[in-house]
């Protein structure tokens, strides 16, 4: 049975990795808007792996007997003035996202939670240095092509080939590793 405490912090992790969802799929909508489709497809498959990470949450939580608490989902922004501050806003996010990752860890030590720490939490303290990392460098990336169109051009291109993962994945992510 998953205690009290654990049932709401994970509740507001589940909102928070929808939220993010809601984040990458505005940016994504911004760089459609900007004609940059492959860096619109990177930040689509960056939503749906955040909706993955949801249905973590929520299986885990109904796995152990506790009700999920669906809570309304922050609007994100939905404009930014360069790819450049778009990627930011996305690691900038990322970084938030650790930290609350970091604060379940603490509280499920506390309430010495093995099945929250070792069973869930553990993936996601090391998905998270994943998931900073491919941001960090997208924006290093950008951040290197300065005022160049041709390099950026290129880099859109690039961005294109990350792959979209499977609704399947989303709907059981145990099943299917994320990309």
């Amino acid at each position: 049975m998953i205690g009290k405490k654990i049932e709401d912090g994970f509740n507001k992790q589940l909102n928070a990795e929808l939220y993010a969802a809601y984040l990458y799929f505005a940016i994504g909508a911004w760089f459609e808007e900007q004609n940059l489709e492959g860096f619109a497809a990177w930040m689509k498959a960056q939503a749906f792996e955040e909706m993955s990470h949801a249905m973590r949450f929520y299986n885990h939580i109904l796995e152990r007997g506790g009700k999920i608490e669906l809570m309304t989902i922050d609007k994100p922004e939905v404009t930014w003035k360069t790819p450049l501050e778009a990627f930011g806003a996305a690691y900038e996010h990322e970084q938030k996202v650790t930290k609350m990752i970091n604060d379940l860890v603490d509280l499920a030590r506390e309430e010495r939670d093995n099945a929250a720490l070792i069973g869930l939490l553990h993936w996601f303290v090391a998905e998270q240095i994943e998931e900073e990392e491919q941001t960090l460098k997208a924006v290093q990336k950008i951040e290197m092509l300065g005022s160049d169109k041709q390099a950026l051009y290129i880099l859109n291109q690039e961005f294109a080939t990350r792959p979209l993962i499977a609704t399947a994945a989303i709907l059981n992510p145990a099943a299917t590793p994320d990309e």
